[in-house]
């Protein structure tokens, strides 16, 4: 019943909601980027505005898209029991360079807040090595986001 409230009323107002399939690389992209958000048990604000910024420009988005784009990517990201899911759609859509630039957008998001936890970096870790991103271009592209955006504490193994 809310539902169908809610369709009507979005229909009222000229926006039906855009869904993105399953297959969409940027409902994948978004719900690692949230998993990574996520991955040290604190989102802040700084996080969320770099998140939305960053897709905002790479995609074109409106605010409305961004705001599905989002919200879809979040329940995908809480669905989700692992990142194998995400990750394995990505390795077959993406060349070898889109999933090292793809690791470069997840530690900006890491950098967003001022510093980088070792659970993030192991979130980051993991997903690299699901996407056959090597070690050395993770840590490079670590390197060059953390020089950008300032270093943050480190967090112990590179």
């Amino acid at each position: 019943m809310l539902d169908r409230l809610q369709r009507f009323l979005s229909g009222l107002s000229g926006g039906e909601k855009k869904t993105f399939a399953p297959g969409d690389p940027r409902l994948a992209v978004m719900a690692l980027c949230i998993q990574v958000m996520e991955s040290d048990g604190r989102v802040l604000d700084t996080e969320r505005a770099a998140l939305r910024e960053r897709f905002r420009t790479l995609y074109g988005l409106d605010k409305g898209e961004l705001d599905d784009l989002v919200e879809a990517g979040t329940a995908a990201a809480n669905e989700a029991i692992d990142f194998f899911q995400f990750t394995s759609e990505l390795k077959r859509q993406l060349s070898e360079d889109q999933r090292v630039d793809l690791v470069g957008l997840l530690w900006e998001i890491v950098y967003a807040d001022g510093e980088r936890s070792e659970l993030e970096d192991d979130a980051i870790w993991r997903i690299a090595e699901l996407l056959g991103v090597s070690g050395r271009e993770r840590i490079m592209k670590r390197q060059e986001v953390a020089g950008r955006q300032g270093d943050g504490k480190p967090a112990g193994d590179e």
